[in-house]
């Protein structure tokens, strides 16, 4: 979204900024402020003064599992999201089902869901369980939907989120760093062969 200093702000709604400190103090019109103190405005103020109706953004539910022996479990996450948007009488535009790992950030569906969410097209995203949106980073995400106007509702429905999927994830966590520790010993024995005299260093990981 847009943001306008309230010289670039008139001079966009042709008034003056006089005008715009006028419907201000009138309360016709409600700025924001910098921690600085000074004024700004956005596109939906824009909109609000042109008399443009803001374009409607869509509303859209999220369901994962890891992998697909967990059919039955997506189709319960499904189920109860139904449920819960019709109990809550939320109008959901869409429903978007994937199957991928919480790890996993390059999950076709999710990629694009994000590159929606940062164009402004979606402005709810619904999920059970935050871990139904990623395993870590759930903050970042967060940031990103508030940063582009996109609430993000997590209904928290921890039957929903597979104990199983998550053991599975740990233990993947587990074999990548075991990995990357046997990976460094290996680099470290071939300097030292390389480098006879050299002091080994204390932690392979450092």
């Amino acid at each position: 979204m847009n943001t306008y200093k309230i010289g670039q702000f008139a001079k966009l709604v042709r008034r003056t900024p006089a005008t715009i400190r006028r419907w201000e103090a009138e309360g016709k019109i409600a700025s924001k402020r910098l921690p600085s103190g000074h004024r700004y405005y956005d596109d939906a103020d824009l909109q609000a003064v042109l008399g443009v109706k803001p374009e409607r953004k869509l509303t859209v539910v999220y369901c994962r599992v890891s992998s697909r022996g967990q059919k039955a479990d997506l189709q319960r996450q499904l189920e109860a999201m139904e449920m819960w948007a019709l109990c809550s009488g939320t109008a959901v535009d869409e429903w978007i089902t994937e199957i991928g790992g919480g790890m996993n950030f390059k999950r076709p569906q999710f990629l694009k869901l994000l590159d929606r969410i940062s164009t402004g097209e979606v402005g709810r995203l619904i999920v059970a369980h935050k871990d139904r949106l990623v395993r870590f980073g759930f903050d970042l995400i967060r940031h990103l939907c508030e940063s582009r106007g996109c609430e993000l509702i997590v209904v928290n429905q921890m039957s929903l989120s597979p104990e199983k999927e998550m053991v599975e994830d740990m233990l993947a966590i587990v074999h990548t760093f075991s990995c990357r520790l046997y990976g460094m010993r290996k680099y470290e024995k071939g300097l030292r062969e390389e480098f006879p005299g050299a002091k080994p260093s204390s932690d392979p990981l450092d």
